[in-house]
C-alpha cells in the first residue's frame, strides 16, 4: 500500500496508474442510478451513474459526476432539472441498456414525467427530482450539484449495488 504524505506536491505523478486507481476504487461499493433529462428537444436522455452522492439536508443537495467527454454532456448542463432513479437489485438489465450506447436507451423502459419532464423509471427502489444548479470542473469529469425538490421510494424494494467490477445484492432490508 503506498500512501502519500501532506507534503507531497499533487502535481507529482502518483505512484499508480489509472488501471490500479480504478481497481482500488472498485473496493467501495456503490448504489447504481439513471440520471435522466431531457434534452433541448424534449428528448429522454439518461446514463448509468455510480458517482451519486448526497452533498448536504439544508439545503436538501446532491452530486454526481459525467465524464468531461460524454456526448450527453451538452443537455445535461443545460437541463433545468434531472432525475436521479436508484435501480432496485433486479435492475441490472436497466443499468446496461443505459451504460451502453444504443441510439434509444429509452426502448421497452417504462417511466413517468418528474419535475421539468425529467423521467423517473418504474421499478426503481428511490427517485430523486433535482434542479440543476452548479456545475464545478473534476478533472475529467464534470460534477453536478443539484437541490433535491421531489422525492420518493419503495422501501419493499433492495437496491442494485456494483463492487468489484460485478453487480452485487443487498441482504434483507425489511429490517
Amino acid at each position: 500500500m503506498t500512501l502519500r504524505s501532506a507534503t507531497d506536491s499533487l502535481a507529482d505523478a502518483p505512484p499508480f496508474d489509472s488501471r490500479e486507481l480504478r481497481d482500488t476504487l472498485g473496493r467501495f461499493a456503490t448504489g447504481v442510478t439513471v440520471v435522466t433529462t431531457l434534452d433541448p428537444n424534449g428528448v429522454a436522455i439518461g446514463l448509468t451513474v455510480s458517482s451519486f452522492n448526497s452533498v448536504s439536508l439544508e439545503p436538501p443537495l446532491v452530486l454526481w459526476s459525467l465524464s468531461a467527454d460524454s456526448p450527453s454532456r451538452e443537455a445535461f448542463e443545460s437541463a433545468h432539472y434531472y432525475a436521479i432513479n436508484v435501480l432496485a437489485a433486479d435492475q441490472a438489465g436497466v443499468s446496461n441498456q443505459f451504460a451502453s450506447r444504443l441510439a434509444d436507451k429509452f426502448d421497452g423502459v417504462d417511466w413517468r414525467p418528474g419535475a421539468g419532464g425529467a423521467p423517473l423509471l418504474s421499478g426503481c427502489c428511490a427517485w430523486f427530482e433535482v434542479r440543476n444548479t452548479q456545475r464545478v470542473p473534476g478533472g475529467d469529469h464534470l460534477i453536478f450539484i443539484g437541490e433535491v425538490v421531489g422525492i420518493d421510494r419503495d422501501p419493499s424494494r433492495a437496491p442494485l449495488l456494483f463492487h468489484d467490477g460485478r453487480y452485487r445484492h443487498l441482504g434483507d432490508v425489511s429490517q
